[in-house]
């Protein structure tokens, strides 16, 4: 099909090397947002861990812990977890600056057409990726940390405690796994309706599959969180939902067949 004389590509040919070069300048500026973000984000590591840790401190406090806290056993895990911390931070800052250096890399080779067909994917990628991570923090977290710190006895077996101390270290990697886990797997709908706009799938395929869809839902939810069935059927369960909203965007992307 003929574009239109005005849908045209604002680009100029440039050999493979300047590409290369391109690309370099492209990955340089990434990084370095990247590094001062990471910077930035060490500095206030500690506002990111109380954030990252409240969730849990408020189902400990409901239970009658007045003074929650996080321990630490290996002499080094402190100073490590303070670096993860600032490395989750320092990716989610910098992440607009390096989606934008990506964008600039590819922008030039695409159609104006194209262009402004991708815009509302660029937008709603972050957006989607936001949402995924809000309703773990605000959602699943109370619900499966209430369900984990419910085994705490006063008694135990025999007369002995059983009391959660749960360590910063593992406690920070399983919330940050979970996080963009959920972030990660609500760009679905971003990714079939990208699929359906260049015709790999259409509405009809992913209606006619959509119980295989549902069962690969819960595999993918088993896969990334944690054992058990609170925080698995939480990423499930919103996944089938987006899996019906993709069928629907799909629907209204999807190419036209062509009248004869």
């Amino acid at each position: 099909m003929a574009r239109p004389e005005d849908d045209i590509i604002d680009d100029k040919p440039m050999p493979l090397l300047d590409h290369l070069i391109e690309l370099r300048t492209r990955l340089i500026w990434s990084a370095v947002a990247f590094v001062g973000c990471f910077i930035a984000a060490y500095f206030v590591s500690d506002h990111i861990y109380y954030f990252l840790a409240e969730p849990l401190a408020a189902v400990l406090r409901e239970q009658g812990n007045p003074d929650p806290h996080l321990i630490y056993t290996q002499l080094y895990e402190a100073f490590f977890t303070k670096i993860k911390v600032a490395f989750f931070g320092g990716a989610f800052i910098a992440f607009p600056v390096v989606a934008t250096q990506i964008w600039l890399f590819v922008a030039p080779g695409l159609y104006r057409s194209e262009k402004r067909a991708l815009l509302p994917f660029l937008v709603a990628t972050p957006v989607l990726f936001f949402l995924g991570a809000a309703l773990a923090y605000y959602f699943v977290f109370p619900f499966a940390w209430r369900f984990f710190a419910s085994f705490q006895s006063n008694t135990g077996g025999g007369g002995v405690p059983i009391e959660l101390l749960p360590k910063v270290g593992e406690y920070l990697d399983l919330v940050m796994k979970l996080i963009f886990a959920f972030g990660i797997t609500f760009q679905l709908p971003v990714a079939l309706t990208l699929l359906a706009k260049v015709g790999i799938v259409n509405s009809a395929m992913l209606k006619k599959y959509r119980r295989y869809a549902i069962v690969g839902m819960f595999v993918i939810a088993a896969i990334l969180a944690p054992p058990d069935v609170i925080t698995q059927i939480g990423l499930a369960v919103p996944l089938i939902a987006l899996y019906e909203i993709s069928i629907i965007s799909a629907k209204w992307v999807e190419p036209k067949p062509v009248e004869v």
